[in-house]
């Protein structure tokens, strides 16, 4: 199902050995697509594809002590077919680019309590943009409103200001689009992440959903300040006024202090196990 080799010789990354892939391929329960794609705020074709997954590892990855490349827990499997190019792991992706991640259960869910907007996504991604969803994937996806909390709320927020502040140059500069900034006085793409993660963050805490592609009109919004179409004081006073509702539904008696952690666990045992009884040639 991922498809890909591991990484080319010569190459090394702690999460894309030959044995993480068979972990995440031959435990997916489910693996959507994410990013700018599904978001509907692509240009032009200028856009990689992101796709990220769910696995359940088996039993000696989990209770025993079995570990994969370099000695270390499976905890996610990562592959990026810009690797495959001349100067490998330092290469960024660009169009037309394949960049998978696939988080093993626990380690999603705990990223997930805790409010985390991107692998929050996966929950709400339409079924066009469906890889893969099995029965445990499936009940994960219909308990998304589980996960939403203040946490959230912050998580969200500081994603936002993260962005915001990498837009303007005020941190990060490194990781700046120097491309954009040149033409355009600003990061663009950060421009409208910081926006995107306001309008989905608001949608979330009042309604405990996300919708995908972002609606209109935020979506038209979103892809022309991309563009660059939007002065940068515009930008700046959109994601403060998003920053500023993100606080007062953080506030909200509406808005729970934590998400459902009795649930998450509880789902985490059956699907676990489940999964486990289904292979017993990997109970050794």
């Amino acid at each position: 199902m991922l498809g890909d080799r591991s990484l080319p010789a010569g190459y090394d990354h702690p999460h894309a050995s030959e044995e993480a892939r068979r972990i995440a391929e031959e435990g997916t329960i489910l693996r959507v697509q994410v990013g700018s794609g599904v978001h509907g705020t692509s240009i032009g074709g200028q856009d990689d594809r992101d796709e990220m997954g769910i696995c359940l590892e088996p039993p000696q990855y989990v209770t025993g002590v079995a570990r994969v490349g370099d000695g270390i827990p499976f905890e996610q499997y990562q592959r990026h077919t810009v690797w495959d190019r001349p100067g490998g792991l330092a290469n960024r992706s660009g169009a037309g680019d394949l960049d998978v991640v696939v988080y093993s259960a626990r380690k999603w869910a705990r990223l997930a309590l805790a409010g985390n907007p991107t692998v929050l996504l996966l929950l709400f991604v339409p079924d066009a943009e469906v890889v893969h969803r099995d029965e445990a994937g499936a009940e994960l996806v219909d308990n998304a409103h589980r996960f939403v909390s203040r946490l959230a709320a912050d998580r969200f927020l500081g994603y936002l200001t993260g962005q915001r502040a990498a837009m303007t140059g005020e941190v990060g500069a490194h990781t700046n689009r120097p491309e954009l900034v040149a033409l355009h006085g600003y990061d663009t793409k950060y421009a409208m992440h910081a926006l995107r993660l306001g309008v989905q963050g608001v949608e979330l805490l009042s309604t405990g959903r996300i919708t995908l592609p972002v609606p209109e009109p935020d979506r038209s919004y979103l892809r022309a300040v991309r563009r660059g179409e939007v002065p940068l004081a515009e930008v700046v006073a959109a994601v403060d006024a998003a920053e500023q509702r993100l606080i007062g539904l953080r506030e909200s008696s509406t808005v729970p202090d934590e998400p459902d952690r009795a649930w998450v666990d509880a789902w985490l045992h059956r699907s676990y196990l489940a999964s486990w009884a289904r292979q017993p040639t990997l109970r050794r």
